[in-house]
């Protein structure tokens, strides 16, 4: 009988993959990062406990294109700054890439809240134009021109937060109490400039990253760079506690309520 593809693995070829995905090449990407002051309260509201705001409100959009052979990648992440006791990092609230290879790894894995989407990272000379996208509307766009060059930061490790978890089969709530992830992340820096522009924020029913509204610009960088993440569970979370935060993950027709702050942006 011919080979059945859906049929089990034997215990050397999942050795194979596993020694195989552990191997990996540095991949480098190139990419916008945007990072500005939001409002506090608003910052806070995003976040499940037991996640807590950071020293400053911030926000952090990255946008870039990922140097995959054969098989480039557009992702982006749209986060606001978070501790978890005394650890302090980054909460992911959206993170756009443009193949479903991108998603399953990390939304399977880590929890990591990734969607379909557009990517768009250009450079012509001087001036940089940087953007997500989802269902035709650029969520995020930054816009400036390069104005110098950055000394090259030493490698760093970050960490990024994440809830993984299921929804219940039945329709009704999660499967079971979900985890929080430290996913640590190695990074290092081959080129860095800085950017002088600005951050514009659309509406977006499905992607309201326009309620962090930019009330104070802190940096824009393009830059090359390469990391690689381990991920581990800390802690146990309440499904009753999370419940009210899952919609984040999702496109939720409830959305379509939603209007934009009072006052506008």
């Amino acid at each position: 009988m011919a080979r059945v593809r859906y049929g089990a693995r034997t215990e050397a070829e999942i050795t194979a993959a596993r020694e195989k995905s552990s191997r990996l090449p540095e991949i480098w990407s190139t990419g916008v990062v945007a990072v500005w002051e939001s409002d506090p309260e608003v910052v806070a509201a995003v976040l499940p406990p037991p996640l807590a705001p950071a020293g400053r409100p911030l926000v952090r959009a990255a946008i870039s294109t990922v140097d995959l052979p054969g098989y480039p990648l557009g992702a982006g992440s749209v986060a606001v700054a978070a501790r978890h006791g005394e650890v302090e990092g980054w909460y992911p609230l959206v993170m756009p890439m443009t193949h479903e290879r991108a998603l399953t790894g990390g939304r399977e894995v880590f929890g990591e809240p990734k969607k379909l989407g557009e990517v768009t990272v250009e450079r012509d000379g001087l001036v940089v134009r940087a953007a997500l996208a989802r269902h035709g509307i650029a969520f995020v766009e930054v816009r400036g021109a390069v104005d110098r060059t950055l000394p090259l930061p030493e490698a760093s490790v970050k960490t990024d937060f994440y809830f993984k978890f299921l929804p219940a089969a039945d329709g009704s709530g999660l499967e079971a109490d979900p985890v929080l992830v430290h996913c640590t992340r190695h990074e290092k820096v081959r080129k860095l400039e800085h950017v002088t522009g600005d951050v514009v924020l659309r509406e977006s029913m499905y992607d309201p990253v326009a309620d962090l509204p930019v009330r104070r610009l802190v940096e824009i960088t393009l830059g090359e760079k390469t990391t690689d993440q381990r991920g581990r569970v800390v802690e146990r979370v309440s499904a009753r506690t999370l419940l009210p935060y899952v919609h984040q993950r999702y496109d939720d027709p409830a959305q379509l309520l939603d209007g934009p702050p009072e006052g506008g942006l």
